[in-house]
């Protein structure tokens, strides 16, 4: 009997229709270079997690250390029958653009640990967003090492937040150039004053 080339069965017409249902309702709004970095970091982090179904937006999900690997579940830390599965991290949401939020857990928050494991991803995060010619270059577009409902998410993240750095006028800007538009109003208003 030949193997299933298709297991999980998401055929071209299963992945069209999952890549249209992430289109944005609205035009994505235009954010600067540290709400993108923050929103990028967030949710590829989240969207690195290990889970096996199709987050609906607005919905609350909760996302675990289990076995030294993150894990994101449907089940809060209360539903659990006999306890939940590992170190709870936090409440993260699936945004209409297509962005996580992560709402820390204050155990997790206190866990000095965890909170340098997250430093020092953050800092590898950063450093990649410095060697990038442009920002747009370290946006998700296909990322073949995940899992398929992970890999949906982050298409449509990348491309909502293409489309908020070309709304806010840093797509094709570096991280330096893109920063530097931040401080850039200040001193044009100091220069008015005097």
């Amino acid at each position: 009997m030949a193997k299933n080339p298709n297991p999980q069965g998401k055929g071209l017409v299963a992945v069209l229709s999952d890549l249209d249902a992430r289109k944005l309702e609205r035009s994505a709004l235009p954010k600067n270079i540290d709400q993108v970095s923050s929103e990028l970091f967030t949710s590829l982090f989240v969207l690195r997690s290990k889970f096996r179904f199709n987050p609906v937006v607005g919905e609350d999900y909760w996302l675990y250390r289990v076995s030294n690997e993150f894990q994101l579940f449907m089940l809060g830390p209360d539903d659990w029958p006999g306890g939940h599965p590992g170190q709870l991290i936090g409440a993260c949401t699936l945004q209409d653009d297509m962005t996580w939020t992560i709402a820390l857990d204050s155990e997790a928050a206190a866990d000095e640990g965890l909170m340098e494991y997250l430093r020092v991803e953050q800092e590898a995060f950063s450093a990649s967003l410095d060697q990038a010619d442009t920002v747009e270059d370290v946006l998700p577009v296909f990322e073949g090492e995940l899992p398929y409902f992970q890999r949906v998410l982050a298409f449509g993240l990348g491309r909502s937040l293409g489309s908020s750095m070309v709304n806010a006028g840093i797509a094709q800007l570096s991280y330096r150039q893109a920063k530097g538009l931040l401080a850039a109003p200040d001193r044009g208003t100091d220069s008015e004053a005097e």
